[in-house]
């Protein structure tokens, strides 16, 4: 069994990538990163994805897929823009290959992953998940206040972030949106 990979220590990976041109110079990105190329045991597969091309549904390693398309299902450890840059996809690599899960901050607004961002539910905090709740259960902001042990005004507060966040004018539209979305549960 080899041990982890370390940050000093090259890994060892496997690269999946069909254009000729494009795998050399990913390849020459990963030599000069410290990283070695292998066909068996690696510890991340790096997999470059061409438009209209599916991402490895099972690896022997952690993946990270590099696409400039939005991936539906359920999404590998590392999802990359293919403009990815060494100072970006060598700690890209280490992270995932340490069981990190890794994607760009700007994703959401890259062409090619604004269809899963869209997808995806909006993050509460867990007050607002808890607010939103007791709302869904029919209670006025008084009774939330009450039971949650906080005033008024803050459950007013959190409700308005709630709206914002879930994209809604009323009570009732925001509790929907928070059931359909997985958000809550009554």
């Amino acid at each position: 069994m080899r041990p982890k990979p370390g940050m000093s220590q090259g890994l060892r990976i496997l690269l999946r990538a069909g254009d000729p041109v494009r795998r050399q110079g990913l390849a020459t990105m990963l030599e000069e990163a410290g990283h070695s190329l292998v066909v068996e045991a690696p510890d991340v597969v790096l997999s470059d994805l061409s438009r209209g091309a599916e991402p490895p549904v099972e690896a022997e390693a952690p993946v990270i897929v590099l696409t400039d398309e939005a991936l539906r299902g359920e999404l590998p450890a590392g999802v990359l823009p293919r403009s990815v840059s060494t100072v970006q996809l060598d700690p890209a690599l280490r992270a995932v290959a340490v069981g990190l899960l890794v994607r760009t901050p700007d994703s959401d607004r890259h062409d090619g992953f604004a269809a899963a961002a869209d997808d995806a539910p909006p993050l509460l905090t867990p007050r607002e998940a808890e607010i939103l709740t007791l709302v869904g259960q029919g209670m006025s902001n008084k009774s939330v206040a009450r039971a949650l042990g906080i005033s008024v005004h803050t459950v007013k507060f959190h409700l308005e972030a709630l709206f914002a966040k879930l994209d809604a004018t009323s009570r009732a539209e925001a509790v929907a949106k928070g059931l359909r979305g997985g958000v809550i549960e009554l």
